[in-house]
């Protein structure tokens, strides 16, 4: 199979992103509950399905793939996948694999996945102070993060923070993380917080909208709005007391769908087609119940005929959106 992935509305599906699972080593406030009930580890395609999944999709015109979690480092053997994947950048098809992470293992890993041909990281970070990022994440510890940082930096990888703007926190912040991610030489990405999953807390309470940030932002710095692209959802603005570039990325104060070239598969090979939708496409079956990819490739057309315009986030107070946790695609 060699024709392009193309939806009902004329978009190119050219990125994938993967999870390889829905597990994580913190607990992200706008993200997972405390007490959290994961896949059980039987239901998740193995590392090899995983790859031939990943190997579909850019045997059908798919150039970037992310590798997203939950937490993607916790998956046991997950150098693996990306040794594998790496030949698909070697013979050109793949034009681009990284990952996203929350830092935690970043160091541990950072010069096995250069060497895997990633060359650029997002890290989630959502403060640079170390009491209110263990009140975020529940349990982590900033040092073990900004470890991470050096180790991707020292790697040769490039690295984009991506925060969360949440209520009476990133208001106060935003210059002190626009500073730093300049400082060093990272892009900062700013996102908006998503109505997916009981987290046990309103998310009302922390909808920050990004054009009240970006008045914020204004207050000190000049943006400047750039064309730029990174094949993601992000709107982009140079700073130009830093040249630094900002992202932002607006799902709830303003759409993105109409460029939308995403499609994404969760850790049990499920296919969903618009992350704020609960339209899914079961893949292990086409995957596990024959050696060749026909079955698999239908399916994998089928999805994408049906892929919606856009999704319909609403933000209402005391229920989320939709049942299924950010952690479960990577968001």
């Amino acid at each position: 199979m060699s024709c392009a992935l193309t939806d009902g509305f004329g978009r190119r599906i050219t990125y994938l992103r993967l999870s390889v699972t829905d597990r994580c080593d913190l607990r992200c406030v706008y993200c997972m509950s405390e007490d959290m009930t994961f896949v059980p580890r039987r239901d998740l395609l193995s590392l090899e399905e995983l790859d031939r999944l990943a190997a579909a999709f850019v045997a059908r015109g798919v150039t970037k793939i992310r590798i997203t979690g939950g937490e993607p480092l916790v998956r046991k053997g997950i150098m693996t996948l990306f040794g594998s994947l790496s030949r698909h950048l070697a013979d050109g098809r793949l034009q681009e694999l990284t990952l996203t992470t929350n830092g935690t293992l970043l160091a541990t890993h950072a010069e096995a996945l250069a060497a895997s041909g990633v060359r650029r990281v997002n890290v989630s970070l959502d403060t640079l102070d170390p009491s209110r990022f263990r009140t975020i994440t529940r349990r982590g510890t900033l040092g073990v993060v900004m470890d991470g940082l050096r180790a991707a930096r020292e790697a040769g990888l490039r690295v984009k923070l991506n925060t969360v703007a949440l209520k009476g926190i990133t208001e106060t912040e935003i210059h002190d993380l626009i500073a730093f991610a300049h400082g060093n030489d990272m892009d900062l990405t700013l996102i908006e917080t998503m109505p997916l999953g009981d987290v046990g807390a309103d998310r009302t309470d922390q909808y920050l909208p990004l054009t009240t940030l970006r008045r914020i932002i204004e207050s000190r710095w000049t943006l400047a709005d750039t064309a730029e692209r990174s094949g993601g959802p992000a709107r982009y603005a140079r700073i130009r007391e830093t040249g630094g570039r900002i992202g932002f990325i607006t799902p709830m104060s303003h759409s993105f769908c109409e460029s939308c070239n995403r499609v994404r598969v969760s850790a049990t090979g499920t296919l969903y087609t618009c992350l704020g939708r609960e339209d899914r496409t079961d893949l292990r079956a086409a995957l596990r119940g024959s050696e060749a990819d026909e079955a698999l490739h239908a399916a994998i057309d089928g999805a994408i005929r049906t892929k919606p315009r856009g999704h319909d986030f609403r933000i209402e107070r005391g229920r989320p959106a939709l049942a299924r946790h950010m952690s479960a695609l990577g968001g």
